[in-house]
């Protein structure tokens, strides 16, 4: 990936105006799938899920805190290891107390749920810092039934609502998702997942990243400062 082009004022702003185009029908393109999105069926929860906090057991209905919604990410974190996933855990630093003040404003709470016990979580919570609600679901259908533990002898292999025909290795895969929740009373409704890049473009910072020349950086060859970057023009 290049720098971008060096050009006059008078060019730059004729290349912004065309882009300013497009952006505002992407900008519309994006209102009209939100709202496609708020309209998606909902699917009654009716298995008991058992989770593990801080607080001792939690079912699915405890995570919402008594509020109307609740938006849980999919955090990849196996029971065998000592540490969370990276991307994961880049994903979770974004969640600040701000955010989660302006989540509760609008009746939602945010939650985080990994296959983990929860005396390896504990720990690598309080090293982050995080200050959210993480919770295991170590022992529970979760993971598996939310398909982000893809392991066949549980369940058919399923990602992003395609169908897995095998795993990498011989070891159940932990993959990263988020999905919403709304409750109705004691009723839990499944509104909504999403998968892979589409969790990080729902919580973290990436799309203000999107704004800037060096965009996410994903796409350099090496990985390069801005200083650097600048020095090489």
């Amino acid at each position: 990936m290049s720098l971008p082009e060096v050009v006059t004022r008078e060019e730059w702003v004729a290349a912004r105006k065309a882009l300013l185009v497009r952006e505002k029908e992407h900008t519309r393109a994006g209102d009209a799938l939100s709202s496609d999105r708020r309209r998606l069926p909902m699917v009654e929860i009716t298995k008991e899920y058992a989770f593990e906090g801080p607080q001792g057991r939690a079912t699915l209905r405890d995570l919402f805190e008594g509020r109307r919604q609740l938006m849980v990410q999919h955090f990849m974190f196996a029971p065998t290891w000592d540490e969370g996933c990276p991307s994961c855990t880049g994903t979770s630093d974004q969640i600040s107390n701000g955010v989660l003040r302006h989540l509760h404003a609008s009746d939602t709470t945010f939650a985080v749920v990994a296959r983990a016990p929860l005396a390896r979580i504990e720990p690598y919570r309080a090293s982050k810092g995080w200050t959210f609600p993480f919770y295991s679901s170590h022992g529970s259908d979760f993971n598996y039934d939310f398909h982000v533990t893809l392991d066949p002898a549980v369940a058919p292999l399923e990602y992003n609502y395609r169908t897995e025909e095998r795993l990498e290795g011989d070891e159940p895969s932990e993959r990263p998702g988020l999905s919403c929740f709304l409750r109705l009373g004691d009723r839990v409704f499944h509104t909504y997942s999403a998968y892979g890049r589409g969790t990080e473009a729902q919580v973290t910072s990436y799309r203000l990243l999107d704004l800037t020349a060096l965009g996410q950086e994903e796409e350099w060859e090496e990985p390069r400062g801005r200083a650097e970057a600048a020095r090489a023009l």
